[in-house]
């Protein structure tokens, strides 16, 4: 039984409808599949390039904590060569006015009756992850890499890397 008239129209632009949507849905997948390879894409290259940067961003932090370090060690030495020329602390006669270690500035020294510290602990060096400091006395070259022993003059990274600006960390 075949019905015409206008039933039978409604039925055939049902199907027609059905039809177009099928092929517009189809359409709409493959594009959306497309962009998203696309997005992946960018962001694998964009992932690619932030990679570098951040450990960059790592270096250079260890080296601003490696130069605080030396800093703040180097000025503890300086405050206990300034009591000690004062006439505040007992020296020896051969160390100049300088602490005999690292671990003095920690302990610290008797300054007119009350201990005095310079440290409150000796860092660690960020590049070797270590407390072992190379040390100079007042004795020594500028640029030895071994200690007298005498006193305490100067401080340096044992590391034997490269920063960033291409000069090696024992020579900050």
């Amino acid at each position: 039984m075949r019905l015409e008239g206008p039933a039978s129209r409604v039925s055939v632009q049902r199907d027609k409808g059905r039809a177009a949507g099928a092929r517009k849905l189809a359409t709409d997948a493959g594009l959306t599949l497309i962009e998203l390879i696309i997005t992946v894409a960018i962001i694998g290259i964009l992932a690619t390039a932030a990679l570098p940067v951040a450990r960059f961003q790592v270096k250079r932090e260890k080296e601003r904590e490696l130069r605080r370090d030396l800093w703040e060690m180097r000025d503890a030495i300086d405050r206990y060569k300034d009591a000690a020329d004062r006439g505040g602390i007992q020296i020896k006669a051969d160390s100049n006015g300088y602490p005999p270690d690292l671990q003095t500035l920690v302990d610290g020294v008797e300054v007119a009756n009350k201990k005095v510290r310079f440290l409150r602990a000796i860092p660690t060096d960020p590049m070797t992850k270590s407390t072992d400091w190379g040390q100079r006395s007042n004795q020594d070259d500028a640029d030895s890499t071994g200690w007298g022993g005498q006193n305490v003059f100067d401080v340096y990274s044992k590391s034997e890397g490269t920063a960033l600006d291409g000069s090696k960390y024992n020579t900050w």
